[in-house]
């Protein structure tokens, strides 16, 4: 793939996404010449357990791009997204002097990029942050776009902040590695931005979802790019979610917190969560007649031929409506719902009552 570069248009805050395979390796000149544009001399390097491979590399492109780097790792998984691993790296960070010039660079996949960059976020009231995603759900989605923060035990992502990152570089190859549940929980994020914004992508994934379970190189190059292209247009028009075009990136992301949430962070990876949200929210749509029941049928028979799971599991039916109750999307007391209208299009729709939405979970 050629070497591609997306704009996230935020004026004084904009930035690059840079998109290339093999542009992250050591013999790169594009990644030491992108690391030297890094105005931070002395830089924290934020992964997980199961990032090393990559974050290795990083940290010997930061050191030959000359930068004092110091390394954090924390325990793979959505647990770390707790208020106990952010005062960690803020101990750590101050332990180790980093001051308003330093800079972070988060080398692993959205759990990482949230709470890393919520430590930048607000760390000496913010410093710079850079972010090398290297699973397909932050490549696609999470890496991009400035939201951070972490869970509380009652709720996913309650605490946060929006600070766009300064650079996040992109190397698809990346994605060869990923293990198979990852990499289906990353399709879902590409079928939520088919179904919000593009018709024509979404007619693309269903006549290539054998190559995509190949994982074909070609294909997954395109599915990235246009997945960023069209976030950084919705981020550019809408970055901190108040014009209204922002909400659409939660689609199936009401259902699918809820479930994370009640059934324990990493019992559902985020991308298996999101999938039953979807299928809840279409059959929802369709139930209210907003949606024609058989686009609704489409977007779940993709989902099914992706290898993801559209059913709710019923045991906890009350306890995920509890917890989508408490959805950080409320307004005026109400949480509100991301449903789809057609293909490529959804709505922001207020509640429409625990029976209608429970019917939904059912799959009635």
């Amino acid at each position: 793939m050629p070497e591609e570069t997306v704009v996230v248009e935020l004026g004084s805050r904009s930035y690059d996404l840079m998109i290339g395979n093999g542009s992250l390796t050591q013999e790169s000149s594009r990644s030491i010449e992108s690391v030297k544009s890094i105005p931070s001399s002395k830089i924290l390097l934020v992964d997980d357990e199961n990032t090393g491979l990559y974050s290795n590399a990083f940290h010997a492109i930061l050191n030959q791009a000359g930068r004092q780097v110091f390394r954090y790792t924390i325990p793979a998984g959505e647990n770390s997204k707790s208020l106990t691993k952010l005062t960690a790296i803020w101990d750590f960070l101050a332990e180790h002097q980093f001051d308003r010039s330093s800079a972070i660079v988060a080398v692993g996949g959205g759990v990482v990029g949230d709470l890393a960059g919520l430590a930048a976020a607000t760390y000496m009231r913010g410093i710079d942050w850079y972010v090398v995603p290297t699973s397909l759900i932050a490549q696609v989605d999470s890496a991009i776009g400035g939201k951070v923060g972490i869970n509380l035990p009652v709720a996913k992502n309650l605490v946060g902040a929006f600070w766009q990152p300064r650079s996040v570089w992109i190397d698809p190859d990346f994605l060869s590695s990923l293990p198979d549940r990852e990499f289906r929980s990353g399709m879902a994020e590409v079928v939520k931005y088919a179904m919000i914004a593009d018709p024509i992508f979404f007619q693309s994934i269903q006549s290539n979802v054998g190559n995509i379970n190949r994982r074909d190189t070609k294909f997954l190059n395109e599915i990235v790019l246009r997945c960023c292209q069209i976030k950084a247009g919705i981020v550019s028009c809408d970055e901190r979610e108040t014009e209204g075009a922002r909400f659409a990136l939660n689609y199936g992301h009401t259902f699918g917190h809820a479930i994370e949430a009640a059934f324990g962070y990493g019992s559902f990876s985020h991308g298996e969560a999101v999938a039953i949200g979807m299928a809840c929210a279409a059959r929802l749509a369709a139930t209210l007649k907003m949606l024609d029941p058989q686009v609704a049928d489409l977007q779940n028979q993709l989902l099914t031929e992706l290898s993801l799971c559209i059913d709710c599991p019923q045991e906890r039916t009350e306890l995920v409506l509890e917890k989508m109750k408490l959805d950080k999307k409320r307004a005026s007391g109400g949480t509100r719902l991301v449903l789809p209208t057609r293909m490529g299009h959804v709505k922001l729709v207020d509640w429409p009552g625990d029976d209608l939405v429970r019917g939904a979970m059912l799959g009635k």
